[in-house]
């Protein structure tokens, strides 16, 4: 690999990180930077395909509003470039959590598993910003319970239960 397709994929790794972190500071300045203007478009898990800026960012403003904590462990990542675009796909491991309860104690903390797209381009800056995101929660499998008796699956048909997180 070139020192220079090295340095595109380490800058688009590093716009991909900024990301990611904007959303776990709550932070919607950063995040709106991290995104061209025009038509992006974003699928959040179980939403429909938002499309232009404003729909956008929007979406990302309730999801901070409504979200007391939010963690991402990055996991698969891969980067690819080709010319001014590039694609980055990974798992997110994803650690929320909703309001504290009312005794001042953390409230409860959900995981869960969500595969990305993030579809980059390089603006006439040099910087590299979102284009598209698209993420798809994950099947995984949970433990049967004894008492909750049989091995349908998901499906009905059989194997192990899952569940969409």
């Amino acid at each position: 690999m070139s020192g220079e397709a090295r340095t595109d994929v380490e800058a688009v790794e590093a716009a991909n990180a900024a990301l990611y972190d904007a959303v776990e500071r709550g932070d919607l300045d950063a995040l709106a930077d991290s995104w061209l203007g025009g038509e992006i478009s974003v699928v959040h898990p179980g939403w429909p395909v938002l499309t232009g800026r404003d729909e956008v960012l929007r979406s990302y403003a309730l999801i901070m509003a409504n979200t007391e904590y939010i963690q991402f462990f990055l996991t698969d990542v891969e980067v690819s470039v080709a010319g001014d675009t590039a694609l980055v796909t990974c798992t997110e491991n994803i650690l929320s959590g909703g309001p504290a309860e009312e005794d001042g104690s953390a409230g409860p903390l959900v995981g869960g598993l969500v595969v990305a797209t993030n579809v980059f381009r390089r603006t006439e800056d040099g910087r590299w910003r979102v284009w598209a995101h698209h993420g798809s929660p994950v099947l995984v499998e949970e433990e049967e319970d004894d008492a909750a008796g049989g091995d349908e699956g998901i499906d009905g048909v059989g194997g192990e239960g899952g569940t969409l997180l």
